[in-house]
């Protein structure tokens, strides 16, 4: 079955079983609703809730509904099947979520040919978008976050570092952009340590870090277990106490918060988003993730996948709710509003979103809980993957 068949007959079978309930836009929504990565997904299904909790079901007269597909770890081939039996068999017009990078890669050409658009709610790797006119992200790339805790690092005087990031796509963008922009501030770059995706015992790496002596170890690990492992690995091995620091990204995200506690105490990373962020709107949107789904917990997924239904929204609108996702994609270009996580925007060319980054610290709030508070902004960062000179 080739893909434009595929388009065809997706245009033609949601046209027939969608005439008597035009209103209704169907959302896909790709996502881990088991496995490893279960949070993610009952997070993303939990802001959804608490974004029709505060804004409606409904936009322009037309009833949004949201359905979800489980797709527990990588499997490029299944999260292909998986959106062409959202888009064919329940005639969604709109996918989004997508966790990983390589099952975006998988669902990119059909989007292209069925013209359908795609908001992932995660994956993060910088040349995503060049795959297909009808994808836009809602998260962040690696890039958007590496630079600005280079910048930081540079700050504090960090004179050379080692970087150990996971092996795929995020990571190496990741680590590609925190040494540019770290060396080009005049920073040393002594080591740069990959891991295999699935590494679990950091513990050797971790020694070989020690022995290279860095004033600081940036990391990127894609969550769950390999992040805990990371984490234990590096305390077990000395390194704090050694004074070397722990730089990163959403190692700290308030999932981990939970399941590590003490372990993260001090630690730094620079991410777009922490439940303790100070407005009306977050707490707004926390207040109703608890009521409407108690166990999801807020990490920067609440904020990705609240926003990325809050541009679903507005292109049906732009779209009096009407199958053109050229359209829709051309009124998401330039299109600014408040975020939980603070003020955002979707650049008119890359689609990518521009947003502050704020280098957060791990610390224990009053009431006992470990928190990450926010001390530092780098206001409106672009993806900086798709500059020439990452260090300005």
């Amino acid at each position: 079955m080739t893909l434009k068949f595929v388009a065809a007959l997706a245009v033609s079978l949601a046209t027939i079983a969608f005439q008597a309930r035009a209103d209704v836009i169907k959302v896909g929504v790709i996502a881990p609703m088991s496995g490893p990565f279960s949070a993610v997904g009952q997070t993303w299904e939990g802001a959804t809730q608490a974004y029709q909790k505060l804004n409606g079901t409904t936009v322009g007269g037309h009833t949004i509904e949201v359905i979800y597909r489980d797709l527990p770890e990588i499997n490029p081939a299944q999260a292909k099947a998986l959106a062409q039996e959202l888009i064919v068999k329940e005639g969604a017009q709109y996918i989004a979520g997508l966790y990983f990078t390589p099952d975006t890669l998988a669902v990119a050409a059909l989007a292209q040919e069925a013209k359908v658009p795609v908001v992932i709610f995660n994956a993060s790797t910088s040349s995503l978008l060049d795959k297909s006119d009808f994808l836009l992200r809602t998260s962040y790339t690696l890039p958007q976050m590496a630079v600005p805790v280079a910048k930081y690092a540079l700050e504090k005087n960090v004179r050379n570092v080692v970087t150990l990031v996971s092996d795929f796509g995020p990571g190496l963008d990741a680590e590609k952009a925190f040494t540019t922009a770290f060396v080009g501030g005049g920073g040393k770059l002594l080591e740069a340590i990959r891991a295999p995706l699935k590494t679990t015992d950091f513990g050797p790496l971790m020694q070989r870090v020690k022995a290279l002596k860095p004033d600081a170890l940036y990391v990127f690990a894609p969550g769950g277990p390999a992040t805990y492992a990371m984490v234990k690995a590096y305390n077990e091995a000395g390194l704090r106490t050694a004074g070397v620091r722990f730089l990163g990204t959403a190692e700290t995200d308030e999932d981990q918060l939970r399941a590590i506690g003490p372990d993260l105490l001090g630690i730094e990373t620079g991410m777009f988003y922490s439940a303790t962020h100070n407005s009306a709107l977050n707490n707004a949107v926390i207040k109703a993730l608890g009521e409407v789904a108690p166990k999801a917990i807020p990490t920067v997924q609440l904020a990705n996948a609240y926003d990325g239904l809050h541009v679903i929204y507005h292109m049906v609108k732009a779209t009096d709710g009407k199958r053109d996702g050229a359209k829709a994609l051309a009124s998401a270009k330039g299109h600014s509003w408040e975020s939980p996580r603070g003020p955002v925007k979707i650049d008119p060319a890359s689609r990518e979103f521009v947003q502050n980054v704020y280098m957060r610290v791990v610390e224990k709030d009053p009431a006992g809980r470990y928190v990450n508070r926010e001390f530092r902004t780098f206001e409106m960062q672009p993806d900086y993957g798709r500059t020439q000179n990452a260090s300005k």
